[in-house]
């Protein structure tokens, strides 16, 4: 069994001690989705939703939400970010009236722990920023599910999920 690593010797929590681990290049990569109505698919691809371009604030938001982890995240160390790239694709079912957006983030270091926080919280702010501008065409939409596709680097070597 594994030690506990994020509680003092008072059983409370505490922030790691990452001061002795080597710097290497570290990346992730995070996946999440949104399943939206017909109109919102429409708002989105033809630019008429009334907030603005979605997808390029839901980017925005992607980035600043990867940058700022630390600070929503209580264990999370700040970590300088050397990349944030997010991307967006639709996958639509016309014949069951299904519109998905897919969203993967990802997200590069070089430091000494990872960034799979980052990149999850990354593409779930995308994901509440694409709930959040298109609300007013439909609460239906749905979130999720929210995953860690990959990650190189670290002690624990590299993820990649079985899809």
């Amino acid at each position: 069994m594994s030690e506990l690593t994020h509680f003092n010797d008072q059983g409370r929590a505490k922030m790691v001690d990452v001061s002795d681990k080597s710097v290497t290049t570290r990346t992730a990569v995070a996946i999440s989705s949104i399943v939206v109505n017909e109109l919102i698919h429409s708002q989105i691809t033809e630019g008429t939703n009334k907030k603005g371009d979605v997808f390029a604030v839901a980017q925005v938001a992607a980035i600043m939400a990867a940058k700022n982890t630390s600070s929503l995240i209580p264990m999370c160390h700040p970590i300088p970010l050397t990349g944030v790239d997010v991307h967006f694709e639709w996958q639509i079912d016309e014949s069951n009236n299904r519109y998905e957006v897919h969203i993967q983030a990802e997200v590069k270091t070089k430091g000494v722990t990872g960034v799979e926080m980052e990149a999850l919280t990354a593409a779930s702010a995308a994901a509440l920023t694409i709930y959040d501008m298109c609300k007013a065409a439909g609460k239906e939409m749905i979130i999720g599910p929210t995953m860690l596709l990959k990650k190189t680097g670290g002690k624990n070597g590299d993820f990649e999920r079985a899809l």
